[in-house]
C-alpha cells in the first residue's frame, strides 16, 4: 500500500500548499485544496501512468478511505435536520431521480444508444455514478465494454461537475442550503459532494450530503424494479451490499448516535479533522484515477447523451429548489 499512499499524500500536500499560496497572495483560496488535489491528480494521470506498485494504495485511498470519511461525516450531522426537511424535499428527491432516469434513457434511445447502454447512463447520471452502474449492470445483463464506457464518463464528468458547480452560486444567487440541495441532486458520488460543497460552507456540506444520501437510497427501489423487469433477459439479483453500501449505514448510525447524545462533543473536532484529511487524500486518489483521454474512446453519441442528461438533471434540480423554497 505504501507507494500509492505516498503518491496520493504528495498530491494532497501539493493541493494544500497551492491553496495556502492562494490565500497568502489573494487573501483567500479561490480554488479549494480538495479541488486542487483533484486537478493535480487528473493532470498527472493524463500525462503519466503511475507504476503498478502504486495501484493498491491509490485504490485504498479512492475507495476505502473515502468511504470511511463519508461514514465519519455522520457524526457531524444533526438528525433533526433530516426531520426538519420534511416529506416535501424527500418526495422531490425521489421525483428528480425518476424524471432524470426517464429523460436520460429517452435521450439515449433517441440518439441511437443500445437499450442496456442507455439504461446504464441513465442510472449512473441519476443516482450515484459508478455505484449505480455497478449495481444495475448485472441486473440488466450489460456487457463489460458498455460498463467500462459508462464508468469512464462518470469519472471524468464527475470531476467536471465538482469543479464547475460552485461557480453557479453567485450566478444563480444561491444560499448555502439551496446550493447544498443542488449539489446533492446533481453530483455523482457521495464523496464528490464533499469536494463540491466544501468551498461554499459547512451548511452546504451537511445539506448536500443529506440530500445525496436520500438519492443514493433510491438505488434499492430502482434496482428492484429493473430486476423484476429483466425477467428472462439474463439479469441476476444484486447483493444487499450493492443496494445499501456499508458506509451509508455507518453514516446513518453515527448520525443517530449524535442525535441520542452518545457522541461526546469533545470528539467532534478531532473527528472533523480526520474526516477532512481522509477526504483530501481520497480526492487526490480520485484525480489519479481519471484519464481525460478515456472520454475520446467512448464515442460522440455517448458523450452527447451523458452531457445532455446531466444538463437535464440540473434543470430539474433547480426546479425542485424553486418549488421547495
Amino acid at each position: 500500500m505504501a507507494p500509492g499512499l505516498a503518491l496520493c499524500g504528495g498530491v494532497a500536500l501539493a493541493g494544500t500548499a497551492l491553496a495556502r499560496l492562494e490565500a497568502a497572495l489573494f487573501g483567500r483560496a479561490w480554488v479549494d485544496g480538495l479541488v486542487l488535489a483533484i486537478l493535480i491528480g487528473t493532470a498527472l494521470r493524463s500525462l503519466w501512468a503511475p507504476p503498478k506498485a502504486c495501484a493498491p494504495g491509490i485504490a485504498l485511498s479512492a475507495k476505502t478511505l473515502l468511504e470511511v470519511a463519508v461514514m465519519l461525516l455522520g457524526a457531524s450531522l444533526s438528525l433533526p435536520a433530516l426531520l426538519a426537511a420534511g416529506p416535501g424535499l424527500i418526495l422531490g428527491i425521489a421525483a428528480v431521480v425518476v424524471l432524470s432516469i426517464l429523460a436520460s434513457y429517452g435521450l439515449g434511445r433517441l440518439m441511437g444508444l443500445p437499450e442496456k447502454m442507455a439504461m446504464l447512463v441513465a442510472c449512473g447520471n441519476s443516482i450515484c455514478g459508478n455505484s449505480a452502474i455497478a449495481a444495475v449492470a448485472p441486473v440488466i445483463g450489460a456487457q463489460a465494454r458498455d460498463v467500462a464506457s459508462a464508468i469512464a464518463f462518470t469519472a471524468v464528468l464527475g470531476v467536471g461537475v465538482v469543479l464547475s458547480l460552485p461557480l453557479l452560486v453567485p450566478v444563480l444567487g444561491l444560499d448555502e442550503v439551496q446550493y447544498g440541495i443542488l449539489a446533492g441532486l446533481t453530483v455523482y458520488a457521495v464523496p464528490q459532494v464533499l469536494a463540491a460543497t466544501a468551498p461554499v460552507g459547512a451548511l452546504a456540506v451537511q445539506v448536500g450530503t443529506l440530500v445525496k444520501l436520500v438519492r443514493v437510497l433510491m438505488l434499492g427501489p430502482v434496482v428492484l424494479v429493473l430486476s423484476l423487469r429483466a425477467g428472462t433477459q439474463g439479469g441476476q439479483k444484486p447483493g444487499l451490499s450493492r443496494l445499501v453500501p456499508w458506509f451509508i449505514l455507518g453514516f446513518l448510525g453515527l448520525a443517530l448516535l449524535r442525535a441520542l447524545g452518545a457522541v461526546p462533543e469533545a470528539l467532534l473536532p478531532p473527528l472533523s479533522g480526520l474526516t477532512a484529511a481522509l477526504t483530501l487524500l481520497a480526492m487526490a486518489a480520485l484525480g489519479l484515477g481519471v484519464d481525460l483521454r478515456s472520454v475520446a474512446k467512448a464515442g460522440p453519441r455517448v458523450t452527447a447523451v451523458v452531457v445532455l442528461s446531466l444538463l437535464a438533471l440540473g434543470v430539474v434540480s433547480l426546479g425542485v429548489i424553486a418549488l421547495h423554497g
